[in-house]
């Protein structure tokens, strides 16, 4: 993939520069806490010169280092500290290798990154002045502020690199390494000495083994990026480095102010996939899902943008919901097939990923990071991304329900913030998928995040069941088939037109009767104010009928003007759309539009409204249905204590 005309290359030659300072550093440092509290002793145990030592220390290659004197007591080592993860074996394993490579090559990437930064501002000239001891009073507390500007930089990128030349390392292993509390910035060799001597201190509490070992390096560059980038958002003089991008060749890594940078690679799927023609029913379901995975292969790769994003018409966030057995995991299989077997035919990373009820943890705060993290995975730029969330009502809690629990509501908050949060931003290159069988127990303003509904009601007519039987049947029968055409009635075409006609009129009765009051009144809904009209009438019926719903009906109504399917050989052929430039996809997609009319308004606005009215139903009717029983509860115990006494 090019890269992008206003991105700078770091020099080979520059990085490699701090690679001997570097080392020396990880081989042996002496450093004081000033914010953390050690929870480890350094100190090394005396050993008799007759007695063999019981771990090996890295040796350097570097002339001249062996010959200096050993590490004194209290000094940090953490290349033994990496070597103690495995006592048994006297040779460093390739994965301790691969963890000491990409330290030194990380902090040697911060370094150059702090250089650049202080050549681009006034730092490199301060520095000088200051060395020759002519720094001006009143230009103290500037000094200052780039000096701890130059360190946040410096740990950032040192913790980004970190974390994305060890991605590929990464197993299933995961360590809480709680918070990170020595950040220093005075200056930059203080600030890296305070991350060793706390990485130190975290590998020492919690690697165990090797796949733990990387677990905590992962979880530590983690959080020392959150914290720094928390600090880094009211710290002085940062314009110039949230501006600038820089790119290291030979790592294909790209630095971008602040943002975590992470490995374009794919997950390996061995799910089931089905095929379209293996989903019955579920027409508007299935036809969506479909335009949707053909949408996202849009997305371009060096712009970072999709087409479809800017134009409008593209599904972030959708929400399936149907009872158990309509084929909600079906869906998921097809649509996950679907994008898998573009992505193969043009070469791209997939990353699929399902947020589980694993992720909920007792920890507090783990399952918000098991959730922020399933949501940056899928979200990288670098990759084609789809995240689901099955059966989230488990998974995220309603705020004010008593029975949710504080993993579950971590869940729902960071979910809120991710699919339509101040930071939120939509490029193109993934989409959510949240399903459930009961969308009422759902928090209300995270399923209203929900850009799309599709309403899984699997098989519906006779023809629907004719198709369905003959399909799972399978081939090991001699059973005719009879007066059917197999499949006809799935043709996705007629059968999704007749779908969207059938919202012409509402189906829920209390919407029923908002519409006909409004028809009524005003006649038929041929104008944006008639049509305003009858959703203030909406609102009035339920209140939480608000602007998001208004945003999400339009949203799909710019969905059904793209109400085109992409060629199949758009897909089958990469050169014919996926591999063109940013431009040429965008004035490919321009000329399939269709014109909006006033019956795809009318139709979403019944299809959006008709599930929020049928969620709030299910509500109000499980929450009587509840207090109904508490009150027979209290009535029965209340008989039974008084009989009791008497």
């Amino acid at each position: 993939m090019s890269q992008p005309s206003d991105q700078m290359e770091l020099r080979e030659d520059d990085i490699r520069k701090h690679y001997i300072p570097v080392a020396e550093m990880l081989m042996h440092l002496d450093h004081s806490p000033r914010l953390a509290k050690a929870r480890l002793s350094l100190e090394a145990p005396e050993k008799s010169p007759d007695v063999a030592a019981t771990r090996r220390r890295f040796r350097s290659t570097t002339p001249g280092l062996l010959s200096r004197t050993s590490t004194p007591s209290g000094g940090v080592r953490l290349l033994d500290r990496l070597a103690e993860t495995d006592d048994d074996d006297p040779l460093t394993s390739p994965a301790q290798a691969s963890v000491a490579h990409a330290l030194r090559r990380a902090m040697s990437i911060a370094l150059t990154v702090a250089d650049a930064y202080s050549d681009q501002t006034p730092l490199t000239e301060l520095k000088r002045i200051n060395l020759e001891g002519r720094l001006p009073t009143e230009r103290s507390v500037e000094f200052t502020e780039y000096l701890a500007s130059e360190s946040l930089i410096a740990l950032y990128t040192f913790a980004n690199a970190t974390s994305f030349l060890l991605a590929s390392h990464g197993t299933e292993a995961s360590v809480d390494v709680g918070a990170v509390d020595e950040v220093l910035t005075d200056n930059v060799p203080l600030a890296l000495h305070g991350a060793i001597w706390e990485l130190d201190q975290k590998l020492g509490q919690f690697a165990k083994d090797e796949p733990t070992m990387i677990a905590t390096m992962l979880a530590y560059c983690e959080q020392l990026m959150d914290r720094v980038a928390q600090r880094a958002s009211t710290a002085a003089h940062m314009a110039s480095f949230n501006a600038a991008s820089w790119h290291v060749e030979a790592d294909d890594f790209t630095i971008q102010g602040f943002t975590p940078a992470r490995k374009a690679k794919g997950s390996a799927l061995t799910m089931t996939f089905k095929k379209p023609n293996e989903v019955v029913g579920n027409h508007i379901a299935k036809y969506q899902a479909m335009k949707l995975a053909k949408m996202v292969m849009a997305y371009d790769f060096d712009r970072k943008l999709n087409p479809f994003a800017e134009l409008g018409g593209f599904i972030f966030t959708f929400m399936g919901d149907g009872k158990p057995g309509t084929g909600k995991t079906t869906l998921i299989q097809m649509m996950a097939g679907l994008v898998n077997d573009y992505c193969q035919a043009a070469g791209y990373p997939f990353r699929y990923q399902n947020l589980s009820t694993d992720n909920i943890d007792s920890y507090q705060g783990k399952s918000g990071q098991n959730a922020k993290a399933f949501i940056n995975n899928v979200l990288d730029p670098n990759v084609i991304g789809f995240g689901t969330i099955d059966d989230i009502d488990q998974l995220a809690g309603k705020r004010g329900d008593r029975q949710s629990s504080a993993g579950q509501l971590e869940i729902t908050a960071v979910l809120m913030e991710s699919f339509a949060g101040a930071n939120t931003v939509v490029r193109g290159n993934c989409t959510f998928g949240m399903f459930s069988n009961y969308p009422e127990n759902v928090d209300d303003a995270l399923r209203q995040r929900a850009g799309a509904r599709f309403l899984v009601d699997g098989p519906q007519t006779r023809d629907d069941y004719i198709d369905i039987l003959y399909l799972l049947m399978g081939k090991n029968h001699d059973i005719p088939v009879g007066a059917h055409e197999v499949f006809s009635a799935q043709e996705i075409k007629k059968a999704v037109a007749a779908s969207f006609e059938g919202h012409a009129r509402p189906k829920e009765i209390g919407l029923l009767n908002v519409y006909d009051q409004v028809s009524s009144e005003i006649g038929a809904l041929d104008t944006i104010a008639k049509m305003g009209t009858y959703l203030k009438a909406i609102q009035e019926a339920d209140p939480r009928f608000t602007g998001r719903a208004i945003k999400n009906i339009t949203d799909a109504v710019k969905v059904r003007a793209m109400d085109f399917e992409l060629p199949d050989e758009w897909m089958e052929d990469p050169d014919l759309f996926m591999f063109k430039d940013y431009d040429a996809k965008k004035a490919m997609i321009s000329d399939l539009r269709v014109p909006i009319t006033v019956d795809m308004v009318v139709q979403e606005i019944n299809r959006y409204a008709d599930s929020e009215f049928r969620y709030a139903d299910k509500s109000d009717e499980v929450a009587i249905e509840n207090m109904v029983r508490d009150f027979g509860r209290q009535e029965e115990a209340k008989k039974r204590y008084l009989g009791g006494k008497s």
